[in-house]
């Protein structure tokens, strides 16, 4: 929040006026510009705002709402009334779709094409869309989004409770660069999917492609943890990165420093964030002007 505020107006969910008081107090506390953060009160069930929150979606002159089903893991009732609240909070035109995404599972380039992958939304597994075939997911998100093309990569990260989110795999950097992580340890996990969706990218012709390392495994009481430096925020003139104490965290950044020349990259400590399962990315959600 601290370097977000320098750069940007940050809107932070907040249960209610007691919760709002004591992050007053942290914020303050470490130096964070308070006259840039707005605290709108509503109840959640989770702290993954990037995935229940509404997809704002932007024309020449006019920012609006879409409202996708959220149908989390365990509780979300509270989630899922999220995108409502908000379009009432900003008065912003909200269109409500009659279909699960979340939006960890998308990411854009803002000039028509979008990566997913077949594991979140094909897979019978935590199936969002059981109805809806593969043509009819592309013709929602062409409809709703504003997309031209859909780019399907294959598996997730090892880890993922998500089932496939590509924003651990893949990200765009600009219109037409890829940054996507890879794992050439072949007895790792992550290993052979890793290659094959590397596969798929470097198969186009109109996309640059940069790889990512992946960090040394992370385990938390035996479970593998998602952790992965893809999980960033792309923020004014700043990206915040996700770092895990290890010695790949300054490939890392070194990478994103060369694929965002005009950004500063800032290292955040992540290795106790991923603990629940998430981190940077995970935990925001951008909203254009």
């Amino acid at each position: 929040m601290r370097h977000l505020a320098r750069v940007e107006r940050v809107r932070i969910l907040v249960e209610n006026a007691d919760a709002e008081r004591a992050v007053r107090k942290i914020l303050q506390a470490c130096h964070a510009d308070l006259a840039a953060v707005d605290f709108f009160h509503h109840p959640t069930n989770r702290s993954w705002t990037r995935d229940y929150c509404p997809l704002f979606v932007k024309n020449q002159s006019e920012v609006a709402i879409t409202h996708w089903r959220f149908n989390g893991w365990a509780n979300y009732e509270h989630d899922a009334q999220v995108p409502k609240f908000i379009a009432q909070k900003l008065a912003l035109k909200s269109e409500s779709i009659d279909a699960v995404l979340e939006g960890g599972s998308i990411d854009v380039n803002g000039s028509g094409k979008l990566l997913t992958t077949e594991e979140c939304l094909l897979s019978d597994v935590q199936a969002r869309n059981p109805t809806l075939s593969k043509r009819g997911i592309e013709r929602l998100i062409k409809n709703h989004l504003g997309i031209r093309e859909v780019i399907w990569l294959g598996q997730g990260i090892a880890g993922d409770d998500t089932h496939g989110h590509v924003d651990d795999l893949a990200r765009f950097t600009s219109e037409d660069t890829v940054v996507i992580a890879t794992e050439p340890d072949k007895s790792d996990a992550n290993h052979e999917p890793l290659k094959e969706n590397l596969a798929r990218l470097r198969a186009r012709k109109d996309l640059r492609v940069a790889t990512l390392p992946m960090p040394e495994p992370i385990y938390f009481a035996e479970q593998r943890l998602p952790a992965s430096y893809a999980n960033f925020y792309i923020a004014n003139s700043i990206v915040l990165a996700p770092v895990f104490g290890d010695p790949n965290d300054r490939v890392a950044m070194n990478t994103l420093s060369r694929l965002f020349p005009d950004r500063k990259i800032i290292g955040i400590y992540s290795r106790d964030l991923v603990l629940g399962l998430g981190t940077l990315h995970c935990m925001t959600m951008q909203q254009p002007h």
